[in-house]
């Protein structure tokens, strides 16, 4: 005899279990754990292993070496993908056949049988390569590529950063960096340097932005950068001027500096900048006259307002400023008008 027990649950138990079950599928008895740091510091010793990478692009003028792994290259850079995996194969153009005379149809079908025997050994042969193990394809083997358009240490940090996810930026680099990123279509990235740009312009940092200016100049994010520099140089003119580092800038970064109607900077100290700037032109080039080099800052310096007493006891003597100019300046002071 079989007996059935059936248990009857009311409202509120039931109601109580259903929410109890779904609380449990809710909260499945998983874990997650990351290590992302440790994963970094794993890519980053495979980038600095040449035998673990399989391509080395050679960068700069001096053709550094720089490896990586090209599918993590292709994996987070589009252009790197295109690059390394999509090289464009030349398409020949088909030429006419040529017109048979009738000696040449005559030659053809004479030699008919043995065309046929040599087609035979022809398909032969190409049946017993077939069987011959397949070789490599070519996207497999390591390749090497010449990288022209930025320096070493800019390149290296952009591959250090598809690796790892992580790079240190540092003002004498950044404008480089950035314009990388944007070339090699990393946004992330770029709005990080665009971001950093903010806080890294000081007195101490914004001459190595200014020279790294030069060498990317052909770039769009270097507009927006040498724009924000010159802004900052214009509000600390004074400082900027006296630093050492301002002699290591290009000649026409001084003269467009010096030019500046916005630049907060008094005209002797600008005098004593563009005579520092041409002292250390000279000294690396000894056939330039310092009074030839430092002739070219002259227009842009109003000796008018440096007062007379300065420019006789410092700049008269120094024989660098055509006398006109001091007697003008002189002249100026005594009677404006």
């Amino acid at each position: 005899m079989d007996i059935t027990i059936t248990r009857h649950y009311s409202l509120d138990e039931s109601s109580m279990r259903s929410g109890a079950l779904a609380a449990m599928e809710a909260e499945p008895d998983l874990s997650t754990f990351e290590n992302k740091s440790g994963l970094a510091e794993d890519m980053k010793f495979l980038a600095s292993m040449p035998e673990l990478c399989d391509v080395t692009f050679l960068v700069g003028d001096t053709r550094e070496p720089v490896c990586a792994v090209k599918a993590v290259l292709a994996a987070r850079s589009r252009v790197f993908q295109k690059m390394l995996y999509q090289a464009p194969s030349p398409q020949r153009k088909k030429e006419p056949a040529p017109r048979e005379n009738k000696l040449r149809l005559f030659l053809k079908r004479s030699s008919e049988p043995l065309l046929n025997l040599q087609n035979a050994a022809q398909q032969r042969s190409t049946f017993a390569q077939q069987l011959a193990p397949i070789q490599e394809p070519s996207s497999q083997q390591h390749q090497t590529l010449i990288i022209e358009e930025f320096e070493p240490d800019v390149f290296r940090q952009l591959i250090e950063y598809i690796h790892t996810g992580c790079v240190t930026l540092q003002p004498r680099t950044l404008l480089g960096v950035m314009n990388a990123a944007d070339y090699y279509g990393l946004d992330e990235l770029r709005r990080a340097c665009a971001g950093f740009v903010q806080c890294c312009i000081t007195v101490d940092t914004v001459c190595a932005l200014l020279a790294s200016a030069e060498r990317y100049i052909q770039y769009k994010c270097t507009k927006s950068l040498v724009q924000k520099v010159l802004e900052f140089v214009d509000e600390h003119g004074n400082e900027v001027l006296n630093l050492g580092s301002f002699t290591l800038l290009p000649q026409h970064v001084v003269r467009l500096i010096l030019a500046r109607d916005e630049l907060r900077a008094d005209e002797f100290t600008k005098f004593q900048a563009a005579l520092m700037w041409s002292k250390k032109y000279c000294d690396t080039n000894p056939n330039m006259s310092l009074k030839d080099v430092i002739g070219n800052f002259l227009e842009y310096i109003q000796f008018h307002k440096i007062p007379a007493n300065v420019l006789m006891r410092e700049v008269h003597p120094l024989g660098l400023v055509p006398y006109s100019i001091i007697m003008n300046a002189l002249a100026y002071q005594t009677r404006p008008a």
